[in-house]
């Protein structure tokens, strides 16, 4: 894998910035936008998914990176959960519900196989460096 120069080039965070516009989509466009309390705690997590992978790609070496992604994947769970909670509330479809569920899956899958990969890499450099 050749080597990667910005944290916007990360598929996992590409990722993340899909579910941070969904979410804010669904604030735009649901009841969520009135329960001030789940609204605030669901832009926390999702925004902690993308700011905690460009942060840790910032770090020194594939073990702080590997915790930051951790964090990330942390926050797909705990936005996973606000969304079962808006569901329950009835301040989102089915659909939507649905829809933000898999988006968070997917996430947690790739940010676990990024985490893999990067245990076992011997891809060398400031940003990937093993530790």
């Amino acid at each position: 894998m050749a080597r990667i120069e910005k944290f916007e080039d990360l598929e996992v965070w590409k990722n993340a910035r899909i579910i941070c516009l969904f979410v804010e989509e669904l604030f735009q466009t649901t009841r969520i936008g009135d329960n001030y309390r789940l609204r605030n705690q669901m832009e926390g997590s999702s925004g902690s998914i993308m700011d905690n992978i460009a942060e840790g790609f910032d770090r020194d070496g594939n073990r702080e990176f590997i915790n930051f992604l951790s964090f990330s994947k942390g926050s797909a769970s705990e936005l996973k959960s606000q969304a079962y909670r808006a569901f329950d509330k009835k301040l989102i479809t089915e659909e939507q519900f649905k829809k933000l569920i898999d988006l968070c899956e997917l996430e947690k899958n790739k940010i676990g196989a990024f985490m893999h990969y990067l245990k076992n890499s011997e891809i060398k450099g400031q940003k990937f460096k093993k530790d």
